[in-house]
């Protein structure tokens, strides 16, 4: 039986807030493997019931202060942020406790560790485009569209001047980054037991 045909490569655009649903199912079902998700939500039935919980405040949160690139119908999904809006203040968590209680329920004290990691392993003193989150559909991986979906965030980046920087948590997305220009600028572990991550720099190459 021959292979079928390769997937022509979306065309990638800032989505409608229409879009919010879709978005939101790619990202749990592109992140229910997870290596930090899995930690978080270390049981597999409590993470598929309530990652859409806790996309439907990610994605919300970009739209008020990030911005978003995406395939037509939200098969591939990246949610990005300007470096001044990765801080937050402790009103700003203190504000947005109980809707990630609701989110995550008891698992919000591993989720508070990995946040506050993440936090802290932020490059200082920079201005960057971060690319928060990028997830593709199960069914539409291995076919280029998360690629094509980074690219587009990567020529954004280049055309206002800045660098960009990430982290994964997933080892087999390390090359993939560094396919599009990423370097791997430090490895850590988030403390007590937590996931391992990449932080990766892509300078405008």
């Amino acid at each position: 039986m021959s292979a079928p045909p390769p997937r022509p490569l979306p065309d990638i655009a800032a989505p409608p807030r229409t879009a919010r649903a879709a978005m939101i199912a790619t990202l749990a079902r592109a992140f229910a493997d997870d290596p930090a998700m899995a930690w978080i939500m270390p049981d597999p039935a409590v993470r598929a019931a309530r990652l859409p919980r806790l996309f439907a405040l990610l994605v919300d949160d970009e739209f008020a202060s990030g911005w978003a690139l995406a395939s037509p119908h939200s098969e591939a999904v990246t949610l990005w942020r300007g470096s001044e809006a990765v801080h937050g203040s402790l009103w700003d968590l203190v504000r947005a406790l109980p809707a990630f209680w609701s989110a995550l329920g008891t698992n919000l004290p591993r989720a508070l560790a990995v946040s506050t990691a993440l936090d802290t392993h932020h490059p200082a003193g920079q201005t960057y485009d971060y690319l928060h989150f990028a997830g593709v559909d199960p069914a539409f991986q291995g076919c280029g569209w998360g690629g094509a979906a980074i690219r587009a965030g990567l020529a954004r980046a280049k055309a206002r001047g800045r660098s960009v920087y990430l982290e994964t948590a997933t080892p087999e997305n390390v090359g993939l980054y560094q396919a599009l220009g990423f370097a791997v600028i430090e490895e850590w572990k988030v403390p007590k037991g937590g996931p391992h991550f990449w932080s990766m720099w892509w300078a405008g190459a």
